[in-house]
Order: structure tokens, then sequence, then C-alpha cells
């Protein structure tokens, strides 16, 4: 059950609005870093959505949506869509929390009922506006391309290498068009398990509800999972263009898990030798920044099911013996 406190829900309510608002137009207007400010727009949902309850999430989940579309004049459908998506992992995130499911089936189900939602939304408006969810998707890549290279002006970037990135254009957008299922998947998945590792200590401050999902440090990815990981990589050596972008897809969404499997071997040993801190935030910092270490980390975690670099299944190897003797 979730635990509603009572309080003055529409003070509570104008102050979620306030947060909420204001980290999405950080999101939106902040050049580079907003990005990053944009994933925590799901957070002060989420928490308002656990201490007031479903009713007043679903209000500020629209208000907002509402408020940022107005704000920008109503010109871009596919931004306030974008918006909306991320204050509904933060609904759905709380919605799922009360249902109490395993880490995996939290992480699964948001990010499928958050993916459907926009999905079903986007084809609704192509239908109205005689567009295509492609021509949609298409335009909205190609005007944050332009966004990225008037950033690059902007930041006095040398001739050279903004004339490279312009001639490269189209060439990065038929790429991203054609991995677009794996980038929504992976972003979504993201967002979910970051917004996820925040809310559980914020919660828990405020004695609200959230599930016992154990140690995350010591999390590991389903086995059966390496399956789709092979089925990958085969799909990819065959000279056809179609399984070769479903292979491609396929392995940028299994890199993401084993990702999450590889931070958490990182987190357990940062905690096993007591790093400060400031260190962590600084190594965490280069894993986000230096694609080899990044790489070098999702590779540790797809590994892991064999080397087992933090002994867990020893220790319930351990554990099990230990059981068995004392019934013994």
């Amino acid at each position: 059950m979730s635990h509603v406190t009572h309080i003055d829900p529409r003070k509570e309510f104008v102050t979620a609005i306030a947060i909420t608002t204001l980290i999405a137009l950080a999101g939106l207007y902040l050049p580079v870093l907003g990005v990053l400010v944009s994933v925590f727009v799901p957070l002060p949902v989420l928490f308002y959505r656990s201490k007031l309850g479903r009713h007043w999430g679903a209000l500020i989940l629209v208000t907002v949506t509402l408020i940022i579309a107005f704000i920008m004049g109503w010109r871009s459908i596919m931004s306030a869509v974008f918006f909306f998506e991320l204050g509904l992992v933060g609904l759905i995130l709380s919605e799922v929390f009360e249902m109490n499911l395993s880490l995996e089936k939290t992480m699964a189900v948001t990010t499928g009922v958050v993916i459907a939602t926009g999905t079903v939304m986007l084809l609704f408006y192509g239908l109205l506006s005689a567009n295509s969810l492609w021509g949609l998707v298409s335009e909205y890549l190609h005007a944050n391309l332009e966004f990225a290279l008037a950033i690059y002006k902007d930041m006095e970037v040398s001739e050279e290498r903004i004339h490279i990135l312009a001639q490269s254009m189209e060439g990065i957008l038929y790429v991203m068009l054609r991995i677009m299922p794996a980038i929504v998947i992976v972003s979504t998945l993201f967002v979910v398990w970051s917004n996820l590792l925040l809310a559980r200590p914020l919660l828990r401050s405020k004695q609200l509800f959230c599930p016992d999902f154990g140690t995350l440090n010591e999390w590991t990815a389903p086995e059966p999972l390496v399956w789709p990981v092979i089925l990958s990589g085969v799909l990819l050596l065959i000279p056809h263009e179609g399984l070769r972008l479903f292979g491609a897809n396929g392995l940028i969404i299994m890199m993401m898990i084993y990702f999450f499997q590889g931070i958490a071997i990182v987190s357990f040993y940062f905690k096993k030798k007591q790093f400060p801190k400031i260190l962590q935030g600084v190594l965490y910092g280069m894993i986000a920044l230096q694609q080899l270490v990044l790489l070098l980390v999702i590779v540790a975690g797809f590994f892991d099911m064999w080397i087992d670099f933090r002994r867990i299944k020893k220790k319930v190897e351990n554990e099990d013996e230990s059981d068995t003797e004392r019934n013994d």
C-alpha cells in the first residue's frame, strides 16, 4: 500500500509544478547540459505522485506538459511529447512501485508502458497532421542536429570541424533513423534506471513506500539474456540489410543492460574499497565521458556471468552449504 500523507495537496501541487517545470526548462534551454538535466524530470513527478496520490500525480504531469507546450508556442509537438514521456516515467514508476515487483519487472513494465504510450501519441498525431511517424521522427532529429551544429558554432569550434559535421549530418541522420528503436529503448531504460536509483533514498527519507530491491550493486542480469547478445552478433554478420539492422538494434539494447551490470560491479568495489565520494564522482564522470572506459564497463558486465568479479556465486554457494549443514 502507498503511504499518502495528510497535507495541503494544493500547496504541494504548486510546488511540484514549479520544480518540474524548472527542470524541464533547464533541460530545454541549457546547451549541452540540457540533455543530462532532462533525465531528472521524472523524479519530482514520481515523488509527488507517491506523496499525494494518483490523481494529483497525473494532474502534475498534464499541467507541466501544457506549460512547456505554451512556453514553446506549440511549435514542436515532438518536444512536448518528449517532456510528457519523461514525466510519464515518474508517474508509471510510482504506480509500478506499488505493485511491489522485482527490479527486472519494474524496469521492463515502466519502459514498455512509456514507449507504447509515446508511440500511440505520435501515431495519432501523425494521422491528424497527415504526416507519418517516420516523418515526424526524421524532422525532430534533423532539427536537433541543426541545433547541435549551432551550439558548436557558438562554442567557437574550428571551422574545419563544423564543416565536417555539416557534411556528415545526412549520414548521421540516416544511421540514427535506422537504430531509432534501440535509441528509444536504451534512453528510456537509462532514465528509468537513473530515477529508480535516486527515488529510493528520497522516498525512504520521507517515509514513503519504495520496494526493497535488495543490494543493487550485487545485481546481475538474467543468464538467458546472453542468447539475444549472441543472436544479435550473428545477425550482424549476415549480408542482409534488414537482418543486420535488427542485429544492431538488439546489440545496442543488450549493451545497455550489461552496462547496468558493469556499473553495479564498479559500485560494488567502490563500496568495498571505501573510495571517497569525490573520487567516485570523478571516476563515474570518466566512465560517462570516455568511450573506451564505458565499453570496458559493458564488457565487464557481460563477462561477469562467467568470471563472477564480485564472487557472488561463491557467496551463495557458501550460504547454501551452511544451510545444508544446519539442516543435517
